[in-house]
Formats: structure tokens, sequence, C-alpha cells
């Protein structure tokens, strides 16, 4: 199936491993062009040099300052001459009950999980040159709550909705929105989580267990959906939320 990206353009944040960086790779291989956007200015170095510098530009900078996203738009049209979209992951916050959770993480994780996510939309909206296609990497919190995930589970919800306004926002116009929902998937936030667990060895595997297909995701797995929802070869998909979990999740 040709899905139509060749030589569309879309911000990748998040893009210096795991998710973004999977992603990346897939939409250049399928004929895209990428602003990668992250903080560790080395790994988007090290990415560009093997995408290919026609193919990807960095842009290292946190997405919690009001600038960083506006800049990644400004230079998919400085470097590319268009803008068709973005894939918008920001990272998970920390592990924490719900009342051990203080004022200021809530604030701090509002500002890198809500607010900064919603930034990058924006940016990418208003210098879009062709109708956008925007997929936003949320969690399987969206739906279910996970356990000692208290920041994730509060906000996850809300930005899923917003994402079903959002569509109903571009849908006029021919903007397109989806939610992307991983699963347990190895990545290296993932080994993180499990590092901080007394054993790591059997968290993964409890993991393993409760996923119907028996494994974790792979971040080319997750890719490969991504890359597929946001090009036109998905033009009819959008409000809603996808899950990539190899089955694990039970609601519908």
């Amino acid at each position: 199936m040709d899905l139509g990206l060749s030589d569309r353009v879309f911000v990748v944040t998040a893009a210096s491993a795991g998710l973004g960086r999977a992603s990346a790779d897939q939409l250049v291989a399928e004929g895209a062009r990428v602003v990668l956007v992250a903080r560790r200015a080395e790994a988007l170095a090290d990415a560009v040099h093997r995408l290919g510098p026609e193919r990807a530009v960095a842009l290292a900078g946190d997405l919690s300052d009001h600038c960083t996203a506006p800049a990644a738009a400004d230079l998919a049209l400085a470097t590319f001459g268009r803008l068709d979209g973005a894939l918008i992951s920001v990272g998970g916050p920390p592990r924490g009950a719900v009342l051990d959770t203080t004022d200021e993480q809530w604030r701090q994780a509002f500002n890198s999980v809500f607010l900064a996510g919603l930034r990058v939309a924006r940016a990418v909206v208003a210098g879009a040159t062709s109708p956008v296609a925007l997929a936003w990497v949320l969690s399987s919190s969206a739906k279910t709550p996970l356990p000692s995930m208290a920041l994730s589970n509060g906000l996850r919800p809300g930005l899923a909705v917003l994402i079903k306004q959002l569509a109903d926002e571009l849908g006029p116009s021919g903007g397109r929105v989806v939610g992307l929902l991983p699963g347990t998937v190895a990545t290296e936030r993932v080994a993180h989580l499990y590092d901080q667990s007394p054993d790591p060895a059997a968290a993964r595997a409890i993991a393993e267990a409760s996923i119907p297909l028996g494994r974790l995701g792979e971040p080319a797995e997750f890719a490969r959906v991504a890359t597929f929802l946001l090009s036109p070869a998905a033009s009819y998909v959008t409000g809603s939320m996808v899950a990539v979990d190899g089955g694990a999740m039970r609601p519908l």
C-alpha cells in the first residue's frame, strides 16, 4: 500500500528515543520528512545523521518552554517549505499515589504532559500548509487507571476528550486528530519503570503475562500504526483512540 507520505513534513516530538524516534524512522522510510524535537541534542544529531539531512532536521528544546513548539513549526517551513502534521509525544510523568502527589507535582505534570502537547498542536495547526494530521501519543491510562500512576491517570483521559473536541473543530477543513494508546512497549522509559521495582525481571514477567500476545511490544510496531494514521491512507479516521497494546486493555 502506498501511504501517500512522499515529501510530507511532520514535527515529531520526544524524538530522541523510544516511540518518537521509532515513528520518525518509519515516517522517513515511507518518504516523509521530519523535524525532530527533544531535549537531548546529541541523540538528535545522531538521528539526523542516520536519517539524512535531506530528510530530517533537529531542534533541541524543552516543550515546557513556550517558544519550542512555534520554533519547530517555523523550522519545518524554513527547511522544507511545508508542514503537514505532527506526532505529539511528551513522555510520561513519574509514578505516585493519588494522596502522596503534591500540588507542585500536579502543576509540573500538567505543564509537561498536557500543556506541552497542546502547544505543539496549536503551533502545527497554525503553520500547516495542508489539512493537518495530528497523532497524539497518550497511554492506556486514558481508558483505564494504571496502578501507582496517579499523574498519568489524572491527565491522560482529559487529553483524550480534548482530542475528540479538536477533531470536531478541525474536521470541516479536512484536518484529522487521533489518539494513540500504547500498552507496554519495550522503550527506555518502560525499562526505567521496571528498574524502580524491587525485582525488575519479575515485574516484566508479570506485565507479559497480562498481555494476550504474551510479550511486550516493540517501538517499530507502534511506529507503523502511527505512520499509517498520519498518512492520507487513513483519511477517514479522526477523533479515534487507537490501542497499540497487544490486546492488554479490557475496555472496548
